[in-house]
Protein backbone atom coordinates (compact mmCIF):
# COMPACT_ATOMS: atom_id res chain seq x y z
CA UNK A 1 0.00 0.00 0.00
CA UNK A 2 1.44 3.24 -1.22
CA UNK A 3 2.60 5.61 1.27
CA UNK A 4 1.36 3.78 4.07
CA UNK A 5 3.92 4.04 7.23
CA UNK A 6 6.45 1.37 7.85
CA UNK A 7 6.17 0.31 11.32
CA UNK A 8 8.41 -1.69 12.88
CA UNK A 9 7.49 -4.74 15.05
CA UNK A 10 10.68 -5.80 18.05
CA UNK A 11 10.78 -9.11 16.81
CA UNK A 12 12.80 -10.74 19.81
CA UNK A 13 10.86 -12.05 22.01
CA UNK A 14 6.49 -12.27 22.45
CA UNK A 15 3.79 -11.85 20.79
CA UNK A 16 5.32 -10.63 17.44
CA UNK A 17 3.28 -12.27 15.18
CA UNK A 18 -0.30 -10.66 16.73
CA UNK A 19 1.14 -7.33 16.67
CA UNK A 20 2.29 -7.50 12.85
CA UNK A 21 -1.30 -9.24 11.75
CA UNK A 22 -3.23 -6.65 13.48
CA UNK A 23 -0.98 -3.53 11.67
CA UNK A 24 -1.39 -5.54 8.72
CA UNK A 25 -4.83 -5.18 8.66
CA UNK A 26 -5.01 -1.66 9.65
CA UNK A 27 -2.97 -1.08 6.47
CA UNK A 28 0.46 -0.73 8.08
CA UNK A 29 3.41 -2.00 6.06
CA UNK A 30 5.30 -3.96 8.58
CA UNK A 31 8.32 -4.77 9.11
CA UNK A 32 10.25 -7.54 11.98
CA UNK A 33 13.27 -5.58 13.69
CA UNK A 34 15.72 -7.23 15.08
CA UNK A 35 18.61 -5.48 14.44
CA UNK A 36 19.75 -1.91 14.10
CA UNK A 37 19.78 -1.56 10.21
CA UNK A 38 16.26 -2.86 10.69
CA UNK A 39 14.84 0.00 13.40
CA UNK A 40 16.56 2.67 10.97
CA UNK A 41 13.98 1.42 8.41
CA UNK A 42 10.96 2.17 10.25
CA UNK A 43 8.90 5.07 11.05
CA UNK A 44 7.47 3.81 14.57
CA UNK A 45 8.16 0.60 16.52
CA UNK A 46 5.97 -1.97 18.67
CA UNK A 47 7.58 -3.62 22.15
CA UNK A 48 4.96 -6.59 22.06
CA UNK A 49 4.29 -8.27 25.19
CA UNK A 50 6.29 -11.37 26.66
CA UNK A 51 9.13 -11.43 29.07
CA UNK A 52 10.35 -8.20 29.89
CA UNK A 53 13.84 -9.19 31.03
CA UNK A 54 14.23 -11.73 27.91
CA UNK A 55 13.09 -8.80 25.63
CA UNK A 56 15.99 -6.48 27.84
CA UNK A 57 18.58 -8.85 27.45
CA UNK A 58 18.34 -9.94 23.50
CA UNK A 59 18.12 -6.24 22.94
CA UNK A 60 21.81 -5.48 24.38
CA UNK A 61 22.47 -8.81 22.55
CA UNK A 62 21.66 -7.49 19.19
CA UNK A 63 22.92 -3.99 19.76
CA UNK A 64 19.18 -2.80 19.73
CA UNK A 65 19.25 -1.10 23.22
CA UNK A 66 20.85 1.74 22.91
CA UNK A 67 19.86 2.35 19.08
CA UNK A 68 15.84 2.03 20.58
CA UNK A 69 16.84 4.61 23.45
CA UNK A 70 18.19 7.20 20.57
CA UNK A 71 15.39 6.67 18.20
CA UNK A 72 12.83 7.23 21.32
CA UNK A 73 14.78 9.93 22.37
CA UNK A 74 14.59 11.20 18.57
CA UNK A 75 10.80 11.65 18.81
CA UNK A 76 9.97 7.92 16.68
CA UNK A 77 6.25 6.60 17.72
CA UNK A 78 6.31 3.70 19.51
CA UNK A 79 3.67 1.31 21.13
CA UNK A 80 4.48 -0.95 24.00
CA UNK A 81 1.77 -3.88 25.30
CA UNK A 82 2.51 -4.92 28.37
CA UNK A 83 6.46 -6.09 28.64
CA UNK A 84 6.42 -3.04 26.21
CA UNK A 85 5.48 -0.81 28.41
CA UNK A 86 7.54 -2.04 31.27
CA UNK A 87 10.42 -1.57 28.62
CA UNK A 88 9.00 2.27 27.95
CA UNK A 89 9.06 3.26 31.40
CA UNK A 90 11.68 5.44 32.85
CA UNK A 91 11.30 3.11 36.36
CA UNK A 92 10.68 -0.43 37.23
CA UNK A 93 9.48 -1.86 40.42
CA UNK A 94 10.19 -5.18 40.97
CA UNK A 95 12.49 -5.76 38.13
CA UNK A 96 15.04 -8.32 38.07
CA UNK A 97 18.42 -7.59 39.21
CA UNK A 98 20.74 -5.87 36.65
CA UNK A 99 17.11 -5.57 34.16
CA UNK A 100 17.04 -2.50 32.10
CA UNK A 101 14.39 -0.52 30.39
CA UNK A 102 14.54 1.55 26.91
CA UNK A 103 13.09 4.48 29.27
CA UNK A 104 11.50 7.94 28.05
CA UNK A 105 8.19 7.06 29.52
CA UNK A 106 7.67 9.70 32.55
CA UNK A 107 6.09 6.52 34.55
CA UNK A 108 6.85 4.22 37.44
CA UNK A 109 5.90 0.66 36.72
CA UNK A 110 5.39 -2.25 38.72
CA UNK A 111 6.31 -5.48 36.89
CA UNK A 112 3.93 -8.50 37.50
CA UNK A 113 1.65 -6.29 39.05
CA UNK A 114 -1.43 -8.80 38.59
CA UNK A 115 0.34 -11.78 39.80
CA UNK A 116 0.86 -15.05 37.66
CA UNK A 117 -0.77 -16.10 34.13
CA UNK A 118 -2.97 -18.07 35.97
CA UNK A 119 -4.50 -14.79 37.43
CA UNK A 120 -5.40 -13.74 34.02
CA UNK A 121 -8.27 -11.54 33.59
CA UNK A 122 -10.42 -9.65 31.33
CA UNK A 123 -11.63 -5.94 32.14
CA UNK A 124 -13.79 -3.46 30.57
CA UNK A 125 -12.21 0.42 30.21
CA UNK A 126 -13.82 3.62 30.21
CA UNK A 127 -11.05 4.99 27.74
CA UNK A 128 -11.93 9.38 27.69
CA UNK A 129 -10.29 9.32 23.80
CA UNK A 130 -12.54 6.51 22.72
CA UNK A 131 -16.51 6.82 22.35
CA UNK A 132 -17.11 3.07 22.95
CA UNK A 133 -15.76 0.77 26.15
CA UNK A 134 -12.80 -1.08 25.49
CA UNK A 135 -12.53 -4.57 26.63
CA UNK A 136 -8.63 -5.47 27.74
CA UNK A 137 -7.05 -8.98 28.26
CA UNK A 138 -4.71 -8.50 30.97
CA UNK A 139 -2.06 -11.41 31.00
CA UNK A 140 0.10 -11.04 33.97
CA UNK A 141 0.77 -7.30 33.11
CA UNK A 142 2.36 -4.32 34.91
CA UNK A 143 0.24 -1.27 36.35
CA UNK A 144 1.56 2.30 36.27
CA UNK A 145 2.40 3.28 39.80
CA UNK A 146 3.27 7.29 38.69
CA UNK A 147 2.60 9.22 36.37
CA UNK A 148 4.82 12.12 36.06
CA UNK A 149 4.16 15.40 34.15
CA UNK A 150 5.12 14.85 31.06
CA UNK A 151 2.81 11.77 30.70
CA UNK A 152 -0.80 11.29 30.81
CA UNK A 153 -2.82 8.71 32.10
CA UNK A 154 -5.12 7.34 29.05
CA UNK A 155 -7.00 4.66 31.04
CA UNK A 156 -7.31 3.29 34.37
CA UNK A 157 -9.32 0.00 35.66
CA UNK A 158 -12.57 0.82 37.46
CA UNK A 159 -10.61 0.47 40.65
CA UNK A 160 -8.46 3.75 39.84
CA UNK A 161 -5.60 1.81 38.73
CA UNK A 162 -3.13 3.08 35.68
CA UNK A 163 -3.26 1.01 32.93
CA UNK A 164 -2.67 3.04 30.00
CA UNK A 165 -0.69 6.18 29.28
CA UNK A 166 0.47 8.09 26.82
CA UNK A 167 3.55 11.13 26.41
CA UNK A 168 3.87 12.88 23.34
CA UNK A 169 4.37 9.82 20.25
CA UNK A 170 4.74 7.13 23.33
CA UNK A 171 1.84 4.77 24.09
CA UNK A 172 2.34 2.59 27.01
CA UNK A 173 -0.03 -0.13 27.78
CA UNK A 174 -0.47 -2.79 30.49
CA UNK A 175 -2.60 -5.32 28.67
CA UNK A 176 -2.86 -7.00 25.36
CA UNK A 177 -5.36 -5.30 22.93
CA UNK A 178 -3.75 -7.16 20.04
CA UNK A 179 -5.19 -10.19 21.83
CA UNK A 180 -9.05 -9.20 21.79
CA UNK A 181 -8.67 -7.56 18.46
CA UNK A 182 -8.95 -4.47 19.67
CA UNK A 183 -7.67 -1.92 16.95
CA UNK A 184 -8.56 1.64 18.30
CA UNK A 185 -4.75 1.80 20.08
CA UNK A 186 -3.37 0.75 17.32
CA UNK A 187 -4.54 3.00 15.13
CA UNK A 188 -4.23 6.08 17.72
CA UNK A 189 -0.12 4.58 17.42
CA UNK A 190 -0.63 4.96 13.62
CA UNK A 191 -2.18 8.13 13.19
CA UNK A 192 1.01 9.38 15.34
CA UNK A 193 3.27 8.23 13.01
CA UNK A 194 1.17 9.91 10.40
CA UNK A 195 1.59 12.89 12.11
CA UNK A 196 4.66 13.22 12.56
Amino acid sequence: MAGSPRVGVLALQGDVREHAALLEALGADVALVRRPEELARVDGLVIPGGESTVIDKLSRLFGLQQPIRDAIAGGMPVLGTCAGLILLADEVIDAIDGQQSFGGLDAVVRRNAFGRQAESFEAELTVPAFHEPVTAAFIRGPVVEAVGPRASVLATLPDGRVVAVEQDGLLGLSFHPEISNETRFHRRFLDRISRR
